[in-house]
């Protein structure tokens, strides 16, 4: 506390780590499993149905989420540089708050969608056999 100690970066990474690893378990299993009951449910065409919806919902999210999260990052440049009172107005103020929110749009939550379409499609793969052989309807 008193500004003398090297401080522990590694200790701060290991903790928002475990944090990050433990929230992402959810979802992750999550997209593994519903191709899998999807395709033994509703077979083939439920899979496919599936893997369409994702992929047309996910594209259009990610585009939107990477080009608001640009939107909102060159909205703050654009004020820094001096228009709409610059630097301490209240129009900075608020492109500030934008950024925060358009930060991690353009550089996470955007991209980590191509990850999750590909999870699914990658997990519908592996288990065709299964959904030809094994479906409920």
């Amino acid at each position: 506390m008193t500004g003398e100690a090297t401080p522990d970066y590694a200790k701060c990474v290991a903790i928002s780590t475990k944090g990050a690893q433990h929230a992402m378990l959810f979802p992750s299993i999550l997209a593994i499993l519903v191709p899998i009951i999807v395709g033994i449910i509703f077979g083939v065409a439920g899979v496919m149905g599936l893997l369409i919806g994702g992929l047309s919902c996910g594209f259009v999210m990610a585009v939107f989420m990477a080009n608001a999260g640009g939107a909102w990052d060159n909205a703050k440049k654009f004020v820094e540089e001096g228009a709409f009172g610059g630097k301490g107005s209240e129009v900075h103020k608020a492109c500030v708050v934008g950024d925060t929110v358009g930060d991690p749009f353009k550089d996470t939550s955007g991209p980590s969608l191509n990850i999750l379409i590909k999870l699914m499609s990658m997990v519908s793969i592996v288990m065709a056999g299964l959904t030809v052989t094994f479906n409920i309807l």
